[in-house]
């Protein structure tokens, strides 16, 4: 095989998709493009080193890749898998649900992220909302917080009473067996960050005006109820943790090796391989000499400010 030279323009448009995957990742790595020099100050001062930036997205990169594998897998066999993400607020579930999905379809992995319940839904079977989101055959879906909100924020901010809290917790177990025996494979994440490091991640948000959408008022009070909190956690991992449907926690103080190592794990937990695939071939164009493309009015374009 003739090796391609580095001016060929073969070469020169891979180049080119590299450098807009990268530019791509650099972008979602943006994480502090208002913050004030004290604040970045003390940051840095109280958190430890992290990953080298190389290493970190030459693995991500890597992981992605397999995850592209995971998902042709799961297409081509049926499997059903649904992924939980919990954790405090600012734990960082939102940064590795972004990386997992990062290069996938759509159509085959999906977020679900549910508002607040309806007046409607309130009196509803408590598990009923969530389950139009399950997945088919053939479907990953990633629960960006879920059912265990009555073990946490409901529970804790009194959205939820204790005869319900308690309700919850004896049918929880069941309710996720009966998953397991329907063919869902359900995998749960709980990401774990210390009290020193919420507090600086929400003082971030404060002064970063790209990211105080962030901050809610229920966010703001999870800081005062923090130890109510951890209660709540512990009796929800006492009481929820099962063989068919176990708990994983990731250290997530450093963002980036909580990213990495959730979606290692997450890889390991799925049987999955490579299934064949038809080889692609570009068709050829079907060319009508008669055909002239029209003008289109200017008022149609978009302006090229950029």
């Amino acid at each position: 095989m003739t090796e391609l030279k580095h001016t060929s323009p073969a070469m020169d448009w891979l180049e080119a998709e590299l450098a807009d995957t990268l530019d791509e990742d650099y972008e979602l790595e943006i994480s502090e493009p208002a913050l004030s020099l004290e604040i970045a100050r003390i940051y840095k001062k109280a958190h430890p080193e992290t990953i080298d930036r190389v290493v970190y997205f030459r693995e991500l990169l890597r992981l992605q890749s397999e995850l592209i594998k995971l998902q042709s897998w799961v297409a081509h066999t049926g499997s059903k898998v649904v992924v939980l993400f919990e954790g405090r607020d600012s734990a960082g579930k939102g940064g590795v649900i972004k990386r997992i999905t990062q290069r996938l379809n759509p159509r085959i992995c999906r977020v679900v992220a549910l508002p607040a319940p309806t007046e409607r839904e309130r009196s509803q079977w408590y598990f009923q909302r969530y389950v139009p989101h399950l997945p088919a055959g053939g479907e990953i879906v990633l629960f960006d917080r879920s059912w265990y909100n009555r073990a946490g924020v409901e529970r804790v901010m009194g959205f939820a009473t204790a005869d319900q809290v308690e309700q919850f917790f004896n049918d929880v177990p069941e309710f996720e067996r009966m998953l397991a025996r329907s063919g869902i494979k359900l995998i749960k994440y709980w990401f774990s960050i210390t009290d020193e490091e919420q507090q600086m991640r929400f003082l971030m948000r404060i002064h970063d005006p790209m990211k105080q959408w962030k901050l809610s008022p229920m966010d703001l009070q999870s800081r005062v109820r923090w130890e109510q909190y951890t209660k709540a956690k512990e009796e929800m991992f006492n009481r929820t943790n099962i063989a068919e449907a176990p708990w994983y926690i990731v250290e997530g103080n450093d963002k980036k090796r909580a990213r990495l190592n959730c979606i290692d794990h997450l890889l390991q937990q799925l049987p999955y391989e490579d299934v064949p695939h038809e080889e692609i071939t570009l068709p050829e164009r079907v060319f009508n000499p008669e055909y002239e493309r029209r003008t289109l009015a200017k008022e149609l374009y978009v302006p090229s400010k950029y």
